[in-house]
């Protein structure tokens, strides 16, 4: 584990029985300290619960033993051409709004704004989508979890608690209902 995180890879092959720890916690440990170096898992173990194990805790591919070395090859060179993750945007901005992922805070025009987890998550989702038109099931999908239409007002009434924070108070306002499609965030033309 020290070697894996401690250096800079191009890729890890790993088997899944290791003399000391296992593939499985050693790649989920690499996953949980941040590195997104591409892992393959390089092991015996061949059933379908093993394979969805391994790609679950993290792997990128997963090649089963006995194999062809020009497979092996052709693999490596595969995860090789993927582009690396780009860094991970943890600020989001639209005019001037500012919201932090990390620190968890939103900030209008260097004010602060307090929102409750739902809004937060409401709010991270337009923002993220800013310029687009988002709609009711996109929201119930995606910010609370619903596959179902549940008949509420719910996405309704915490928009507009979002709006009473997030807009009242300002000239310019960023959340905007598209009728008959949803709700869109952006900076004014």
């Amino acid at each position: 584990m020290c070697k894996a995180a401690g250096e800079e890879w191009d890729l890890l092959i790993v088997d899944r029985m290791l003399p000391k720890l296992d593939g499985l916690t050693l790649v989920k440990a690499i996953r949980a300290g941040g590195i997104s170096v591409p892992v393959l898992f390089l092991t015996t173990m061949s059933g379908i619960d093993d394979r969805v194990s391994g790609l679950n805790a993290g792997g990128d591919d997963y090649l089963v033993k006995p194999f062809a070395f020009a497979e092996l090859a052709a693999r490596v060179a595969a995860l090789g051409r993927r582009p690396r993750d780009a860094a991970v945007e943890t600020v989001l901005r639209v005019a001037d709004l500012e919201m932090d992922l990390l620190a968890r805070k939103v900030r209008r025009a260097g004010r602060d704004i307090d929102l409750q987890p739902r809004e937060f998550r409401l709010l991270e989702y337009l923002m993220k989508h800013a310029g687009r038109v988002v709609t009711r099931t996109m929201l119930l999908e995606q910010v609370w979890e619903f596959h179902f239409d549940p008949h509420t007002n719910v996405v309704e009434t915490h928009i507009s608690r979002l709006r009473g924070k997030v807009d009242r108070g300002f000239a310019v306002e960023l959340i905007h209902t598209v009728r008959g499609a949803g709700y869109r965030i952006r900076a004014p033309a």
